[in-house]
Protein backbone atom coordinates (compact mmCIF):
# COMPACT_ATOMS: atom_id res chain seq x y z
CA UNK A 1 0.00 0.00 0.00
CA UNK A 2 2.67 2.56 0.95
CA UNK A 3 4.67 1.25 -2.20
CA UNK A 4 1.82 1.96 -4.65
CA UNK A 5 1.30 5.63 -3.21
CA UNK A 6 4.78 6.05 -2.94
CA UNK A 7 4.84 5.48 -6.93
CA UNK A 8 1.48 7.66 -7.30
CA UNK A 9 3.49 10.26 -5.87
CA UNK A 10 6.38 10.08 -7.60
CA UNK A 11 4.48 9.86 -11.05
CA UNK A 12 2.33 12.26 -9.82
CA UNK A 13 5.06 15.29 -10.03
CA UNK A 14 7.32 13.86 -13.07
CA UNK A 15 3.64 14.95 -14.39
CA UNK A 16 3.66 18.31 -12.63
CA UNK A 17 7.22 18.77 -14.00
CA UNK A 18 6.43 17.77 -17.33
CA UNK A 19 3.32 20.24 -17.77
CA UNK A 20 5.60 23.20 -16.04
CA UNK A 21 8.74 22.19 -18.84
CA UNK A 22 6.10 22.18 -21.59
CA UNK A 23 4.80 25.62 -20.43
CA UNK A 24 8.19 27.09 -19.90
CA UNK A 25 9.50 26.22 -22.91
CA UNK A 26 5.73 27.42 -25.34
CA UNK A 27 6.45 30.48 -23.23
CA UNK A 28 9.95 31.46 -24.63
CA UNK A 29 8.84 30.41 -27.64
CA UNK A 30 5.77 32.74 -28.21
CA UNK A 31 7.93 35.52 -26.26
CA UNK A 32 8.20 37.69 -29.51
CA UNK A 33 4.33 38.39 -29.97
CA UNK A 34 4.87 40.04 -26.65
CA UNK A 35 8.76 40.55 -26.58
CA UNK A 36 8.38 44.65 -26.05
CA UNK A 37 6.67 44.35 -22.83
CA UNK A 38 9.43 41.81 -21.32
CA UNK A 39 12.42 43.72 -22.80
CA UNK A 40 11.02 47.00 -20.67
CA UNK A 41 10.49 44.99 -17.37
CA UNK A 42 13.81 43.22 -18.10
CA UNK A 43 15.71 46.31 -18.68
CA UNK A 44 13.73 47.81 -16.00
CA UNK A 45 14.79 44.51 -13.16
CA UNK A 46 18.12 44.22 -14.57
CA UNK A 47 20.17 46.09 -11.99
CA UNK A 48 18.45 44.66 -9.31
CA UNK A 49 18.72 40.87 -10.36
CA UNK A 50 22.03 41.63 -11.12
CA UNK A 51 22.59 43.25 -7.87
CA UNK A 52 20.45 40.61 -5.98
CA UNK A 53 23.05 37.69 -7.12
CA UNK A 54 25.90 39.59 -6.04
CA UNK A 55 24.90 40.29 -2.91
CA UNK A 56 23.51 36.48 -2.67
CA UNK A 57 27.06 35.38 -3.60
CA UNK A 58 28.80 37.83 -1.04
CA UNK A 59 26.44 37.39 2.10
CA UNK A 60 28.29 34.20 3.40
CA UNK A 61 31.43 36.36 3.21
CA UNK A 62 30.04 39.01 5.77
CA UNK A 63 28.43 36.28 7.80
CA UNK A 64 32.09 34.41 8.12
CA UNK A 65 33.85 38.02 9.65
CA UNK A 66 30.85 38.87 11.65
CA UNK A 67 31.58 35.32 12.79
CA UNK A 68 34.82 36.65 13.88
CA UNK A 69 33.74 39.27 15.94
CA UNK A 70 34.08 41.69 13.10
CA UNK A 71 31.16 44.62 13.58
CA UNK A 72 28.87 43.70 10.41
CA UNK A 73 28.54 47.42 8.99
CA UNK A 74 32.79 46.97 8.51
CA UNK A 75 32.28 43.72 7.66
CA UNK A 76 30.27 45.09 4.70
CA UNK A 77 32.26 48.11 3.69
CA UNK A 78 35.56 45.46 4.15
CA UNK A 79 33.93 42.88 1.04
CA UNK A 80 32.09 45.80 -0.69
CA UNK A 81 35.21 47.71 -1.17
CA UNK A 82 37.19 44.06 -1.92
CA UNK A 83 34.60 43.54 -4.36
CA UNK A 84 33.93 46.32 -5.90
CA UNK A 85 37.66 47.68 -5.99
CA UNK A 86 38.64 44.65 -7.44
CA UNK A 87 36.22 44.62 -10.32
CA UNK A 88 36.39 48.36 -10.89
CA UNK A 89 40.18 47.97 -11.19
CA UNK A 90 40.00 44.64 -13.73
CA UNK A 91 37.28 46.52 -15.55
CA UNK A 92 39.64 49.86 -16.03
CA UNK A 93 42.53 47.57 -17.42
CA UNK A 94 41.19 45.22 -19.48
CA UNK A 95 38.32 47.21 -20.99
CA UNK A 96 40.72 49.03 -23.38
CA UNK A 97 42.26 45.60 -24.34
CA UNK A 98 39.61 43.53 -24.67
CA UNK A 99 38.03 46.67 -27.28
CA UNK A 100 41.85 46.28 -29.00
CA UNK A 101 41.79 42.46 -29.78
CA UNK A 102 38.25 42.62 -30.44
CA UNK A 103 38.93 45.36 -32.84
CA UNK A 104 42.17 43.72 -34.47
CA UNK A 105 40.47 40.41 -34.47
CA UNK A 106 37.65 41.44 -36.68
CA UNK A 107 40.02 43.31 -39.00
CA UNK A 108 42.08 40.05 -39.34
CA UNK A 109 38.85 37.56 -39.30
CA UNK A 110 39.33 37.54 -43.50
CA UNK A 111 43.01 36.60 -43.09
CA UNK A 112 42.15 33.74 -40.95
CA UNK A 113 39.18 32.45 -42.76
CA UNK A 114 41.50 32.62 -46.12
CA UNK A 115 44.51 30.53 -43.89
CA UNK A 116 41.41 27.15 -42.99
CA UNK A 117 40.16 28.02 -46.68
CA UNK A 118 43.45 26.47 -47.83
CA UNK A 119 43.43 24.21 -45.07
CA UNK A 120 40.49 22.61 -45.93
CA UNK A 121 41.58 22.40 -50.08
CA UNK A 122 44.91 20.90 -49.19
CA UNK A 123 42.01 18.13 -47.33
CA UNK A 124 40.00 18.30 -50.30
CA UNK A 125 43.33 16.70 -52.17
CA UNK A 126 43.23 14.04 -49.56
CA UNK A 127 39.38 13.58 -49.84
CA UNK A 128 38.51 13.51 -53.55
CA UNK A 129 37.50 10.22 -53.50
CA UNK A 130 34.04 11.72 -52.06
CA UNK A 131 31.20 12.51 -53.33
CA UNK A 132 31.21 16.19 -54.68
CA UNK A 133 28.22 16.47 -52.53
CA UNK A 134 29.99 16.33 -49.19
CA UNK A 135 32.57 19.13 -50.68
CA UNK A 136 29.23 21.55 -51.71
CA UNK A 137 28.47 20.84 -47.89
CA UNK A 138 31.96 21.60 -46.91
CA UNK A 139 31.68 24.93 -48.75
CA UNK A 140 29.00 25.73 -47.25
CA UNK A 141 29.84 25.08 -43.53
CA UNK A 142 32.77 27.44 -44.26
CA UNK A 143 30.55 30.57 -45.70
CA UNK A 144 28.05 30.38 -42.82
CA UNK A 145 30.81 29.87 -39.92
CA UNK A 146 32.68 32.92 -41.55
CA UNK A 147 28.93 34.80 -41.54
CA UNK A 148 28.29 34.34 -37.86
CA UNK A 149 31.82 34.76 -36.65
CA UNK A 150 32.18 38.15 -38.82
CA UNK A 151 28.56 38.96 -37.66
CA UNK A 152 29.14 37.91 -33.73
CA UNK A 153 32.64 39.94 -33.71
CA UNK A 154 30.81 43.03 -35.27
CA UNK A 155 28.16 42.93 -32.83
CA UNK A 156 30.94 42.52 -29.70
CA UNK A 157 32.82 45.24 -31.12
CA UNK A 158 29.67 47.54 -31.53
CA UNK A 159 28.65 46.67 -27.98
CA UNK A 160 31.77 46.98 -25.70
CA UNK A 161 31.95 50.35 -27.81
CA UNK A 162 28.52 51.27 -26.87
CA UNK A 163 29.22 50.58 -23.21
CA UNK A 164 28.52 53.90 -21.88
CA UNK A 165 24.82 53.00 -22.51
CA UNK A 166 25.13 51.07 -19.71
CA UNK A 167 26.30 53.25 -17.32
CA UNK A 168 23.24 54.14 -15.38
CA UNK A 169 23.48 50.23 -14.43
CA UNK A 170 27.24 50.04 -14.03
CA UNK A 171 26.02 53.58 -11.16
CA UNK A 172 23.27 51.87 -9.93
CA UNK A 173 24.53 48.00 -8.81
CA UNK A 174 27.07 48.52 -6.40
CA UNK A 175 24.68 51.27 -4.96
CA UNK A 176 22.18 48.08 -4.73
CA UNK A 177 24.26 45.74 -3.43
CA UNK A 178 25.25 47.67 -0.68
CA UNK A 179 21.80 47.91 0.67
CA UNK A 180 21.48 44.08 0.08
CA UNK A 181 23.88 43.16 1.87
CA UNK A 182 23.17 45.88 4.65
CA UNK A 183 19.37 44.72 4.89
CA UNK A 184 20.26 41.05 3.68
CA UNK A 185 17.79 39.61 6.77
CA UNK A 186 14.71 42.38 6.92
CA UNK A 187 14.74 41.27 2.79
CA UNK A 188 14.26 37.79 3.55
CA UNK A 189 11.66 38.60 6.70
CA UNK A 190 9.88 40.82 4.28
CA UNK A 191 9.65 38.05 1.47
CA UNK A 192 8.48 34.98 4.45
CA UNK A 193 5.80 37.63 5.51
CA UNK A 194 3.91 37.21 1.64
CA UNK A 195 3.81 32.81 3.07
CA UNK A 196 1.09 31.73 5.15
CA UNK A 197 2.09 31.09 8.72
CA UNK A 198 1.50 27.61 8.77
CA UNK A 199 4.07 26.78 5.58
CA UNK A 200 6.93 29.16 6.72
CA UNK A 201 8.69 26.65 8.20
CA UNK A 202 8.72 24.19 5.66
CA UNK A 203 9.47 27.17 3.00
CA UNK A 204 12.42 28.13 5.10
CA UNK A 205 13.45 24.39 5.12
CA UNK A 206 13.72 24.29 1.89
CA UNK A 207 14.85 27.61 0.70
CA UNK A 208 17.98 26.36 3.04
CA UNK A 209 18.47 22.67 1.13
CA UNK A 210 18.50 25.04 -2.32
CA UNK A 211 21.04 27.40 -0.74
CA UNK A 212 23.39 24.33 0.33
CA UNK A 213 22.87 23.42 -3.32
CA UNK A 214 22.66 25.69 -5.36
CA UNK A 215 24.76 28.42 -3.52
CA UNK A 216 27.84 26.28 -3.27
CA UNK A 217 27.29 25.20 -6.82
CA UNK A 218 27.70 29.15 -8.55
CA UNK A 219 30.17 30.50 -5.86
CA UNK A 220 32.68 26.99 -6.63
CA UNK A 221 32.07 27.52 -10.91
CA UNK A 222 33.11 31.27 -10.34
CA UNK A 223 35.69 30.40 -8.67
CA UNK A 224 36.84 27.87 -10.56
CA UNK A 225 36.44 29.75 -13.93
CA UNK A 226 38.74 32.22 -12.65
CA UNK A 227 41.28 29.99 -11.92
CA UNK A 228 41.08 28.66 -15.49
CA UNK A 229 40.81 32.31 -17.03
CA UNK A 230 43.98 33.02 -15.07
CA UNK A 231 45.82 29.82 -15.76
CA UNK A 232 44.83 30.14 -19.33
CA UNK A 233 46.02 34.24 -19.65
CA UNK A 234 49.06 33.21 -18.01
CA UNK A 235 50.16 30.34 -20.34
CA UNK A 236 48.95 32.22 -23.68
CA UNK A 237 51.20 34.97 -22.40
CA UNK A 238 54.27 32.75 -21.91
CA UNK A 239 53.58 31.10 -25.17
CA UNK A 240 52.77 34.53 -26.48
CA UNK A 241 49.86 34.08 -28.27
CA UNK A 242 47.67 36.46 -29.83
CA UNK A 243 44.59 38.13 -28.15
CA UNK A 244 45.54 36.15 -25.17
CA UNK A 245 43.35 38.31 -22.60
CA UNK A 246 40.67 37.65 -25.27
CA UNK A 247 40.82 34.05 -25.32
CA UNK A 248 41.15 33.57 -21.35
CA UNK A 249 38.15 35.47 -20.88
CA UNK A 250 36.07 33.14 -23.83
CA UNK A 251 38.24 29.67 -21.64
CA UNK A 252 36.89 31.25 -18.20
CA UNK A 253 33.07 32.15 -19.11
CA UNK A 254 32.68 28.53 -21.35
CA UNK A 255 33.95 26.81 -18.28
CA UNK A 256 31.16 28.26 -16.38
CA UNK A 257 29.01 24.99 -18.56
CA UNK A 258 29.53 21.56 -17.15
CA UNK A 259 31.87 19.09 -19.46
CA UNK A 260 31.31 21.06 -22.76
CA UNK A 261 32.91 24.06 -21.37
CA UNK A 262 35.97 23.43 -21.39
CA UNK A 263 35.93 21.92 -25.45
CA UNK A 264 33.93 25.02 -26.62
CA UNK A 265 36.13 27.41 -25.20
CA UNK A 266 39.26 25.78 -25.90
CA UNK A 267 38.15 25.69 -29.81
CA UNK A 268 38.66 29.29 -30.35
CA UNK A 269 42.56 29.23 -28.35
CA UNK A 270 43.51 26.68 -30.65
CA UNK A 271 42.17 28.01 -34.08
CA UNK A 272 43.42 31.78 -33.43
CA UNK A 273 47.11 29.66 -32.26
CA UNK A 274 46.98 27.71 -35.36
CA UNK A 275 46.03 30.47 -37.44
CA UNK A 276 48.69 33.02 -35.58
CA UNK A 277 51.50 30.59 -34.57
CA UNK A 278 50.96 27.36 -35.95
CA UNK A 279 54.17 26.05 -34.48
CA UNK A 280 52.94 26.48 -31.10
CA UNK A 281 49.46 24.82 -31.47
CA UNK A 282 50.20 21.80 -29.66
CA UNK A 283 51.52 23.70 -27.14
CA UNK A 284 48.72 25.20 -26.14
CA UNK A 285 46.91 21.70 -26.35
CA UNK A 286 49.01 20.71 -23.98
CA UNK A 287 48.58 23.95 -21.38
CA UNK A 288 44.50 23.57 -21.83
CA UNK A 289 44.73 19.90 -21.02
CA UNK A 290 46.76 20.49 -18.05
CA UNK A 291 45.03 22.96 -16.92
CA UNK A 292 41.76 20.58 -17.24
CA UNK A 293 43.60 17.95 -15.55
CA UNK A 294 44.01 20.23 -12.68
CA UNK A 295 40.58 21.56 -12.52
CA UNK A 296 39.09 18.66 -13.01
CA UNK A 297 40.93 16.32 -10.63
CA UNK A 298 41.94 19.02 -7.99
CA UNK A 299 40.02 21.88 -7.82
CA UNK A 300 35.96 20.92 -8.53
CA UNK A 301 36.50 18.01 -6.33
CA UNK A 302 38.04 20.14 -3.15
CA UNK A 303 35.77 22.88 -3.99
CA UNK A 304 32.63 21.82 -5.33
CA UNK A 305 32.54 18.80 -3.18
CA UNK A 306 29.24 17.20 -3.65
CA UNK A 307 27.49 20.66 -3.65
CA UNK A 308 25.27 18.99 -6.90
CA UNK A 309 24.39 15.49 -5.78
CA UNK A 310 23.03 14.22 -9.17
CA UNK A 311 24.49 11.77 -11.26
CA UNK A 312 26.82 12.60 -14.30
CA UNK A 313 24.16 11.53 -16.64
CA UNK A 314 21.29 13.58 -15.63
CA UNK A 315 23.65 16.92 -15.68
CA UNK A 316 24.64 15.76 -19.56
CA UNK A 317 20.94 15.65 -20.23
CA UNK A 318 20.17 18.31 -19.09
CA UNK A 319 22.88 20.26 -20.38
CA UNK A 320 22.10 18.84 -24.10
CA UNK A 321 18.38 19.52 -23.40
CA UNK A 322 18.94 23.08 -22.36
CA UNK A 323 21.56 23.45 -25.18
CA UNK A 324 18.95 22.36 -27.70
CA UNK A 325 16.03 24.65 -26.36
CA UNK A 326 17.80 27.55 -25.57
CA UNK A 327 21.62 27.54 -26.17
CA UNK A 328 24.48 28.27 -24.50
CA UNK A 329 22.27 30.29 -22.21
CA UNK A 330 20.07 26.96 -21.63
CA UNK A 331 23.46 24.84 -20.92
CA UNK A 332 24.68 27.67 -18.31
CA UNK A 333 20.95 27.61 -16.26
CA UNK A 334 20.70 23.88 -16.84
CA UNK A 335 22.20 22.14 -14.08
CA UNK A 336 20.94 25.10 -11.60
CA UNK A 337 17.74 24.70 -12.63
CA UNK A 338 17.60 20.98 -12.17
CA UNK A 339 19.27 21.38 -8.58
CA UNK A 340 16.17 23.36 -7.68
CA UNK A 341 13.99 21.36 -9.19
CA UNK A 342 15.70 18.21 -7.14
CA UNK A 343 15.25 19.65 -4.16
CA UNK A 344 11.73 20.97 -4.53
CA UNK A 345 10.34 17.64 -5.87
CA UNK A 346 12.47 15.80 -2.63
CA UNK A 347 10.67 18.35 -0.10
CA UNK A 348 7.70 17.82 -1.53
CA UNK A 349 7.47 13.95 -1.66
CA UNK A 350 8.77 14.23 2.08
CA UNK A 351 6.21 15.74 2.98
CA UNK A 352 3.24 13.92 1.24
CA UNK A 353 4.99 10.92 2.52
CA UNK A 354 5.18 12.23 6.34
CA UNK A 355 1.16 13.38 5.67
Amino acid sequence: MFEDKKRFTILYWLVIGIVLFIFSYLFFKTMPYYGTFFSFLGKLLIPFVISALIAYLLHPLVDQLDSMNIHRGLAILLIYLIFFGGTGYLFYRGYPLIVHQLGDLNENLPEIIAMYENLIYQIYNYTSFLPEAVHDKIDELILSLETSLDQLISKLVAGFAKIIDMIIIITVIPVLVFYFLKDYTKIKTFFITFIPKKFRSDASNLLSEIDKGLGGYIRGQIIISLFVGLTSLIMFKLLNIKYALLLAIVMGVTNIIPYFGPIIGAIPAVTISYTTAGNKVFLVILALFVIQIIEGNLLSPYIMGKSVKIHPVAIIFVLLLGGQLFGVWGMILAVPVLTITKVITGQLIALHSYD
